[in-house]
Protein backbone atom coordinates (compact mmCIF):
# COMPACT_ATOMS: atom_id res chain seq x y z
CA UNK A 1 0.00 0.00 0.00
CA UNK A 2 1.10 3.12 -0.90
CA UNK A 3 2.29 6.38 1.19
CA UNK A 4 -0.71 8.38 -0.25
CA UNK A 5 -3.55 5.37 0.79
CA UNK A 6 -1.84 5.15 4.34
CA UNK A 7 -2.44 8.97 4.12
CA UNK A 8 -6.18 8.71 2.98
CA UNK A 9 -6.84 6.29 5.48
CA UNK A 10 -5.38 8.30 8.92
CA UNK A 11 -8.61 10.62 9.20
CA UNK A 12 -11.05 7.56 8.66
CA UNK A 13 -8.41 5.23 11.35
CA UNK A 14 -8.38 7.98 13.86
CA UNK A 15 -12.32 8.16 13.80
CA UNK A 16 -12.98 4.20 14.50
CA UNK A 17 -9.78 4.26 17.14
CA UNK A 18 -11.86 6.85 18.76
CA UNK A 19 -15.36 4.49 19.10
CA UNK A 20 -12.89 1.82 19.59
CA UNK A 21 -11.79 3.26 22.85
CA UNK A 22 -15.33 5.05 24.08
CA UNK A 23 -16.33 1.03 23.68
CA UNK A 24 -13.26 -0.64 25.47
CA UNK A 25 -13.21 1.61 28.37
CA UNK A 26 -17.15 1.70 28.65
CA UNK A 27 -17.04 5.26 29.05
CA UNK A 28 -21.15 5.33 27.68
CA UNK A 29 -21.72 4.68 31.37
CA UNK A 30 -21.17 8.89 31.74
CA UNK A 31 -23.80 9.47 29.18
CA UNK A 32 -27.23 8.83 30.64
CA UNK A 33 -29.82 9.65 32.22
CA UNK A 34 -28.84 8.39 35.79
CA UNK A 35 -25.59 10.09 35.83
CA UNK A 36 -27.32 13.22 34.46
CA UNK A 37 -29.70 13.19 37.38
CA UNK A 38 -27.10 12.95 39.82
CA UNK A 39 -24.85 16.25 38.90
CA UNK A 40 -27.55 18.20 37.32
CA UNK A 41 -27.59 20.71 39.67
CA UNK A 42 -23.69 21.03 39.83
CA UNK A 43 -23.71 21.52 35.86
CA UNK A 44 -26.44 24.23 35.43
CA UNK A 45 -24.55 26.14 38.08
CA UNK A 46 -21.05 26.01 35.78
CA UNK A 47 -23.66 26.65 32.48
CA UNK A 48 -25.08 29.56 34.36
CA UNK A 49 -21.20 31.00 35.04
CA UNK A 50 -19.80 30.60 32.35
CA UNK A 51 -22.87 30.79 29.30
CA UNK A 52 -20.59 31.37 26.35
CA UNK A 53 -17.95 28.62 27.15
CA UNK A 54 -20.45 26.00 27.91
CA UNK A 55 -22.26 26.89 24.70
CA UNK A 56 -18.79 26.30 22.79
CA UNK A 57 -17.67 23.00 24.65
CA UNK A 58 -20.90 21.52 24.21
CA UNK A 59 -21.18 22.24 20.40
CA UNK A 60 -17.51 21.01 20.12
CA UNK A 61 -18.30 18.29 22.17
CA UNK A 62 -21.41 17.26 19.92
CA UNK A 63 -19.25 17.33 17.16
CA UNK A 64 -16.61 15.01 18.65
CA UNK A 65 -19.62 12.27 19.57
CA UNK A 66 -20.73 12.51 15.88
CA UNK A 67 -17.91 12.67 14.43
CA UNK A 68 -16.53 9.05 16.24
CA UNK A 69 -19.97 7.65 16.28
CA UNK A 70 -20.56 7.14 19.77
CA UNK A 71 -23.38 5.49 20.37
CA UNK A 72 -24.63 8.72 23.16
CA UNK A 73 -25.79 10.92 20.56
CA UNK A 74 -29.42 9.73 22.04
CA UNK A 75 -28.99 11.70 25.23
CA UNK A 76 -26.78 15.09 23.83
CA UNK A 77 -29.72 16.68 22.41
CA UNK A 78 -32.16 16.57 25.27
CA UNK A 79 -29.07 17.52 27.48
CA UNK A 80 -28.80 20.73 25.39
CA UNK A 81 -32.55 21.35 25.32
CA UNK A 82 -32.11 20.96 29.35
CA UNK A 83 -29.08 22.89 29.78
CA UNK A 84 -29.82 26.41 27.58
CA UNK A 85 -33.69 25.56 26.53
CA UNK A 86 -35.71 24.75 23.59
CA UNK A 87 -34.39 26.87 21.12
CA UNK A 88 -31.29 27.20 22.02
CA UNK A 89 -30.51 23.46 22.58
CA UNK A 90 -31.60 22.73 19.42
CA UNK A 91 -29.88 25.32 17.43
CA UNK A 92 -26.33 24.40 18.88
CA UNK A 93 -27.43 20.74 18.33
CA UNK A 94 -27.94 21.21 15.00
CA UNK A 95 -24.85 22.66 14.48
CA UNK A 96 -22.66 20.56 16.45
CA UNK A 97 -24.00 17.68 14.43
CA UNK A 98 -23.60 19.18 11.33
CA UNK A 99 -19.65 19.88 11.73
CA UNK A 100 -19.46 15.84 13.48
CA UNK A 101 -21.31 14.84 10.60
CA UNK A 102 -19.22 16.77 7.67
CA UNK A 103 -16.06 15.36 9.71
CA UNK A 104 -17.40 11.97 8.91
CA UNK A 105 -18.15 12.70 5.05
CA UNK A 106 -14.73 14.21 4.59
CA UNK A 107 -12.52 10.72 6.18
CA UNK A 108 -14.86 8.64 4.49
CA UNK A 109 -15.07 10.27 0.56
CA UNK A 110 -10.89 10.88 1.42
CA UNK A 111 -10.08 6.72 2.72
CA UNK A 112 -12.51 4.54 0.84
CA UNK A 113 -14.58 6.05 -2.37
CA UNK A 114 -11.72 5.02 -4.78
CA UNK A 115 -11.62 1.59 -3.01
CA UNK A 116 -15.48 1.59 -2.92
CA UNK A 117 -15.87 2.55 -6.40
CA UNK A 118 -13.24 0.17 -7.79
CA UNK A 119 -15.49 -2.62 -6.45
CA UNK A 120 -18.70 -1.54 -7.41
CA UNK A 121 -20.73 -2.60 -9.85
CA UNK A 122 -23.49 -1.43 -12.49
CA UNK A 123 -26.19 -1.15 -9.91
CA UNK A 124 -24.61 1.01 -7.60
CA UNK A 125 -23.33 3.15 -10.49
CA UNK A 126 -26.64 3.73 -11.35
CA UNK A 127 -27.68 4.66 -7.44
CA UNK A 128 -24.64 7.12 -7.82
CA UNK A 129 -25.92 8.36 -11.17
CA UNK A 130 -29.47 9.57 -9.46
CA UNK A 131 -27.46 11.00 -6.37
CA UNK A 132 -25.61 13.16 -8.85
CA UNK A 133 -28.78 14.50 -10.05
CA UNK A 134 -30.61 14.71 -6.82
CA UNK A 135 -28.43 14.34 -4.05
CA UNK A 136 -29.21 17.03 -1.98
CA UNK A 137 -33.64 15.78 -2.04
CA UNK A 138 -32.45 11.88 -1.54
CA UNK A 139 -29.91 13.41 2.10
CA UNK A 140 -32.70 15.28 3.08
CA UNK A 141 -35.26 12.82 2.86
CA UNK A 142 -33.08 10.10 4.66
CA UNK A 143 -32.23 12.84 7.47
CA UNK A 144 -35.93 13.90 7.81
CA UNK A 145 -36.76 9.95 8.21
CA UNK A 146 -35.99 8.95 11.68
CA UNK A 147 -35.08 5.37 10.60
CA UNK A 148 -32.01 5.51 9.36
CA UNK A 149 -28.75 4.99 11.08
CA UNK A 150 -27.24 8.27 11.32
CA UNK A 151 -23.78 7.29 11.33
CA UNK A 152 -24.70 5.21 7.67
CA UNK A 153 -26.26 8.39 6.58
CA UNK A 154 -23.07 10.06 6.95
CA UNK A 155 -20.86 7.85 5.14
CA UNK A 156 -23.50 6.79 1.90
CA UNK A 157 -23.45 9.86 0.34
CA UNK A 158 -19.30 10.56 0.85
CA UNK A 159 -19.17 6.63 -1.02
CA UNK A 160 -21.67 7.87 -3.88
CA UNK A 161 -19.92 11.10 -4.16
CA UNK A 162 -22.18 13.64 -3.37
CA UNK A 163 -20.76 17.47 -2.79
CA UNK A 164 -19.61 18.99 0.44
CA UNK A 165 -21.99 21.96 -0.07
CA UNK A 166 -25.22 20.04 -0.95
CA UNK A 167 -24.31 17.46 1.50
CA UNK A 168 -23.93 19.84 4.53
CA UNK A 169 -26.80 22.30 3.62
CA UNK A 170 -29.04 18.73 3.37
CA UNK A 171 -27.68 17.47 6.65
CA UNK A 172 -28.42 20.86 8.39
CA UNK A 173 -32.20 21.54 7.24
CA UNK A 174 -32.68 17.70 7.80
CA UNK A 175 -31.64 17.58 11.19
CA UNK A 176 -33.48 20.52 12.59
CA UNK A 177 -36.85 19.16 13.05
CA UNK A 178 -35.93 16.27 15.20
CA UNK A 179 -33.28 18.07 17.42
CA UNK A 180 -36.21 20.76 18.33
CA UNK A 181 -38.57 17.57 19.61
CA UNK A 182 -35.06 15.98 21.76
CA UNK A 183 -34.27 19.81 23.10
CA UNK A 184 -38.05 19.92 24.25
CA UNK A 185 -37.66 16.22 25.72
CA UNK A 186 -34.22 17.81 27.55
CA UNK A 187 -36.66 21.05 28.65
CA UNK A 188 -38.49 19.30 30.89
CA UNK A 189 -35.63 16.99 32.28
CA UNK A 190 -36.33 19.16 35.44
CA UNK A 191 -39.50 18.14 35.93
CA UNK A 192 -38.72 14.23 35.51
CA UNK A 193 -35.44 14.54 38.09
CA UNK A 194 -38.53 15.97 40.77
CA UNK A 195 -40.74 12.75 40.09
CA UNK A 196 -37.97 10.59 39.55
CA UNK A 197 -39.26 9.43 36.08
CA UNK A 198 -37.67 8.13 33.02
CA UNK A 199 -37.49 10.20 29.75
CA UNK A 200 -39.12 9.30 27.01
CA UNK A 201 -36.50 9.17 23.90
CA UNK A 202 -38.67 7.40 21.48
CA UNK A 203 -41.09 10.17 21.36
CA UNK A 204 -40.06 10.94 18.02
CA UNK A 205 -41.91 7.96 16.90
CA UNK A 206 -45.21 8.87 18.64
CA UNK A 207 -47.39 9.95 15.40
CA UNK A 208 -48.00 13.34 16.01
CA UNK A 209 -43.92 13.70 15.39
CA UNK A 210 -43.41 10.94 12.86
CA UNK A 211 -46.50 11.93 10.93
CA UNK A 212 -45.07 15.99 9.79
CA UNK A 213 -41.77 14.21 9.37
CA UNK A 214 -42.57 12.10 7.01
CA UNK A 215 -45.18 14.34 5.63
CA UNK A 216 -41.39 16.39 5.03
CA UNK A 217 -39.55 13.37 3.85
CA UNK A 218 -42.20 13.13 1.18
CA UNK A 219 -41.53 16.87 0.54
CA UNK A 220 -38.40 16.92 -0.23
CA UNK A 221 -38.34 14.12 -2.63
CA UNK A 222 -40.80 16.37 -4.79
CA UNK A 223 -37.96 17.34 -6.94
CA UNK A 224 -36.93 13.97 -7.73
CA UNK A 225 -40.42 13.21 -8.86
CA UNK A 226 -40.30 16.45 -10.78
CA UNK A 227 -37.62 15.51 -12.70
CA UNK A 228 -38.65 11.96 -13.49
CA UNK A 229 -41.49 12.77 -15.09
CA UNK A 230 -40.59 15.18 -16.95
CA UNK A 231 -37.66 13.38 -18.69
CA UNK A 232 -40.40 11.05 -19.32
CA UNK A 233 -42.26 13.75 -21.27
CA UNK A 234 -39.42 14.68 -22.80
CA UNK A 235 -38.80 11.39 -23.96
CA UNK A 236 -42.30 10.78 -25.17
CA UNK A 237 -41.48 13.72 -27.47
CA UNK A 238 -38.87 12.84 -28.77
Amino acid sequence: MTSLMWRRLVPAAILLLGLALFLLFGLERYFSFEMLSRHHAALLAWVAANTALAMLVFVLAYALVVAFSLPVAIIITPLGGFLFGTWMGATLSVIGATLGSVAVFLAARTAFYDLFHARAGALLHRFEDGFHRNGFSYLLFLRLVPMFPFWLVNIVPALLGMKLGPYTLATLIGIIPAAFVYAGVGASFGLLFDRGEPPNFGIIFEWRFLLPLLGLAVLALVPVLYTHLRGRNDNAHS
